[in-house]
């Protein structure tokens, strides 16, 4: 009688690893709607040769033209010293400081490309480590957070939207990436 439990436990492990195999191979397959970075397994020349655009510099006095500085101060849980903007246009990365000076806030946005959209939003928040994210509805991607604060990435399409803050609460992240989403009708 044990032989046979044995036999029978060591046959329901073998088909339970194969269901597991075969749910997982299904699941490749179909598109799960999180990020995925295209220069990992380039399938044709276009994506092998993907470049990001260069990380946004604070240029310009602000204000941001898509998010108010009170709205940021009270959703962030912190005053606002002081306003910059990158000079991409039309949609510069907004960077928000403390009235120590210390960043507290950046807000970028992209709009271009969807292959370089989905690879920055994996680039803040990789799909391997962060938590998958589809809010606001018809958006994708992933947030994460650690003791130096959070990032909360989302694409559409080609844009997207990547909200870094120096709170360690993501919600005050997606929070923000919400309102610039709605002020920016992308």
């Amino acid at each position: 009688v044990w032989f046979t439990v044995r036999s029978m436990r060591t046959s329901l492990v073998v088909i339970g690893a194969a269901v597991a195999a075969l749910v997982a191979g299904c699941s490749g397959e179909q598109s799960s709607g999180q990020p995925q970075t295209t220069t990992d397994t380039p399938t044709s020349d276009s994506q092998s040769e993907l470049t990001l655009p260069p990380e946004p510099e604070p240029e310009n006095a602000g204000p941001c033209p898509y998010l108010d500085t009170e709205f940021v101060a009270e959703f962030n849980g912190q005053r606002v010293g002081e306003v910059k903007t990158s000079s991409e246009e039309p949609h510069p990365t907004c960077f928000f400081y403390r009235p120590d000076g210390d960043l507290q806030l950046q807000v970028r946005v992209y709009v271009g490309e969807e292959d370089v959209a989905r690879a920055l939003v994996d680039a803040a928040a990789p799909v391997e480590t962060s938590n998958p994210t589809s809010q606001p509805t018809g958006w994708e991607g992933g947030y994460e957070s650690n003791d130096d604060g959070a990032v909360y990435a989302v694409f559409k399409g080609g844009n997207a939207v990547v909200v870094t803050t120096n709170q360690p609460q993501s919600v005050k992240a997606r929070t923000v990436a919400t309102e610039a989403i709605a002020n920016l009708r992308i």
